[in-house]
């Protein structure tokens, strides 16, 4: 069962990226960091947009094969090590740069620091944690 949520949650992510690439504007301004002035610290390209649906459309790829709804030709030591990687990316995430993103950002007085704070960092640990009980199952 928790692979097919993460599934759902991977391709929902996917999704929003992949809507940004086509010029759809939904979240896009809370979704980037920004510093003490409510100045973006970058503005991603549509190609990098792409990049992170594609890689968030493999992540739902990968966990609809754990689920074994759907059998992909993947190497048994590969598997195990996503099953790894995966949730530790999201981890790292919510855990941040202690500056702007994660748990222990300074600046918090933004747009996205507050998106960060209810949303974008819970979401990261959910991920996360789901994924190691995941791999732990």
């Amino acid at each position: 069962m928790i692979s097919i949520i993460l599934t759902v949650v991977f391709l929902s992510l996917a999704l929003i990226h992949f809507n940004w690439v086509r010029g759809g504007t939904w979240g896009f301004d809370n979704a980037l960091p920004a510093n003490e002035k409510g100045d973006r610290l970058f503005t991603p390209l549509k190609i990098h947009s792409f990049i992170v649906g594609i890689g968030l459309l493999g992540f739902s790829f990968f966990y609809i094969h754990i689920s074994k709804i759907v059998t992909i030709p993947l190497p048994e030591p590969a598997s195990t090590y996503i099953e790894w990687v995966i949730p530790s990316i999201f981890i790292l995430r919510a855990i941040g740069d202690f500056r702007y993103v994660g748990l222990f950002k300074k600046v918090k007085n933004t747009n996205f620091a507050q998106y960060d704070t209810k949303y974008f960092t819970p979401l990261c640990i959910t991920i996360g944690v789901l994924g190691y009980i995941d791999a732990f199952g």
